[in-house]
């Protein structure tokens, strides 16, 4: 059977967001640390057979776009996760897209009729956005209907939405670390190369010494050390990243107006939507690349 691995997270962050299962269909997922366990630590739960789980992740996520992180039906829930260096208020919003998608492919796949009589049966969706931001935000519930316009009446909204977001930085939600061992040392590797890159090493060096740093008996560290180079990537591309998005938000302050801002976010978004990474970077920092991609896509 052959490995296929996921990484995930906000462009906002450079450490990557490790997923782990065996492979199941089409869905390219890899074997555990040592089988197969997808632990379930906000219900308390854990499971081992392959045949109870259903990977529903979106694939072909875009760079610097946006993506579906991991989402898998268990017995009747559809659980649909997201990982987030940055506090992002408007997870509900996304997840409801992602919730519409996957279920618009259930719903195909499965050859379910929307349009008749009889009420079709769906899994119960379950919204989750595991934070690992610095901005300091706790555990809460996010909901859809704060970001609705109003004139100050108070409407009751026909849509809601809420996301769960739980705080898995180091040192926050201790029962919630002891009932999942690797997402409490991922929580304590990211803090390790955050300290590595307080202390002035470069990405690729912080990555390499929290690795070599971390406990023996750390249940990923076998499998951060075989995929070492891959990991480092990762650092290093989610790095570039972050400081590509940094330099759109100068840029668009430099501006001085929220046209600026507007003209970027239009230009990053086609220059993403075709492929072309490279020129966004070319874009957040070079001036004249800048106005020369305006023109060639008629942003005036």
């Amino acid at each position: 059977m052959g490995n296929g691995r996921t990484f995930g997270g906000d462009a906002a962050d450079s450490t990557p967001f490790i997923k782990k299962a065996p492979s199941l269909g089409h869905v390219k997922i890899e074997r555990g640390y040592g089988g197969l366990v997808i632990r379930h630590p906000c219900k308390g739960t854990s499971h081992t057979d392959p045949e109870d789980i259903q990977f529903t992740t979106i694939e072909n996520a875009v760079y610097m776009g946006m993506k579906n992180d991991v989402s898998f039906i268990l017995f009747y829930v559809m659980n649909i996760y997201e990982r987030q260096g940055v506090y992002n208020p408007n997870m509900p919003v996304r997840q409801l897209m992602y919730a519409a998608k996957l279920y618009d492919k259930y719903i195909q796949v499965r050859g379910l009729n929307i349009y008749g009589k009889s009420l079709i049966r769906l899994p119960l969706p379950k919204l989750v956005t595991f934070y690992n931001g610095l901005e300091g935000e706790g555990d809460k519930i996010l909901s859809l209907s704060e970001a609705f316009e109003s004139d100050g009446e108070i409407m009751d909204p026909n849509i809601e939405v809420k996301t769960r977001m739980i705080n898995i930085n180091h040192g926050s939600n201790p029962e919630l670390m002891r009932a999942c061992e690797p997402l409490a040392e991922y929580a304590w590797l990211v803090e390790r190369i955050r300290e590595n890159r307080r202390n002035g090493l470069g990405i690729e060096e912080a990555v390499d010494r929290a690795i070599n740093d971390m406990p023996e008996d750390y249940e990923i560290r076998k499998f951060l050390i075989g995929n070492r180079a891959e990991v480092k990537d990762l650092c290093v591309t989610k790095y570039n990243e972050a400081e590509t998005m940094k330099r759109f938000r100068e840029e668009g302050r430099e501006e001085g107006r929220k046209e600026g801002e507007d003209r970027l976010g239009r230009l990053v978004s086609l220059l993403i939507m075709k492929g072309r990474t490279g020129d966004a970077q070319k874009a957040a920092t070079d001036k004249a690349a800048r106005e020369n991609l305006y023109q060639e896509f008629g942003i005036l």
